[in-house]
């Protein structure tokens, strides 16, 4: 009996390790990749190296959660664009044919919103939600994960968040202080995997 309570217990932990294990963690530098936006154009993380920031964005407009957050995420890129943060949307429901480029273009935003055709760049991360957003300090040495998961606590009521993960994390990184929040769990729609 204790070997099978044993046996189980290791089990349980080699799962969670698991299923924690997927896409980068904190503090991991980030390689290059490249998705074609929705203007035809491919962008690569590497155009970005001027910013001193990156706010990977996955979302998807089909998403209830995803339109809830939209006019906040676009207000938060206007204001810290002059501030050296470059967002990025990031749609991994194209191809599954919850959206199409023409779609994306269509909302014609003042940043790149790039297609994640085959969701490469989604399992690269480990994004499980849209919206789900992770922000990358750019280093020396390169982009370097400094947060992933919420953008708020309270999706439905933007008038009722207490805690403001993404703009204080941003903050942070700006100031070059230590990130206090370094990860939220995202409220918002299951990527569906195909």
């Amino acid at each position: 009996m204790k070997h099978l309570a044993s046996l189980a217990t290791a089990l349980f932990l080699s799962v969670g390790a698991f299923a924690q294990s997927g896409g980068y963690q904190l503090g991991d530098k980030v390689t290059n990749f490249s998705l074609k936006g929705s203007n035809n154009q491919t962008a690569s993380l590497s155009d970005f190296t001027n910013a001193k920031t990156v706010v990977l964005v996955f979302t998807n407009s089909q998403c209830p959660y995803a339109k809830l957050y939209e006019n906040r995420l676009v207000t938060l890129a206007s204001t810290y664009a002059n501030q050296g943060v470059q967002f990025v949307f990031v749609n991994p429901g194209v191809g599954d044919g919850s959206e199409t480029l023409e779609a994306m273009a269509a909302k014609n935003y003042s940043f790149p919103y790039l297609a994640d055709e085959g969701q490469k760049v989604s399992r690269q991360f480990g994004a499980t939600k849209t919206p789900e957003v992770f922000v990358l300090h750019n280093t020396a040495d390169g982009f370097v994960l400094k947060y992933k998961g919420a953008i708020d606590d309270n999706p439905q009521v933007e008038s009722g968040v207490k805690n403001y993960y993404l703009r204080s994390v941003i903050d942070s990184v700006l100031a070059n202080k230590t990130v206090a929040t370094l990860e939220k769990r995202a409220t918002g729609c299951l990527i569906k995997k195909y």
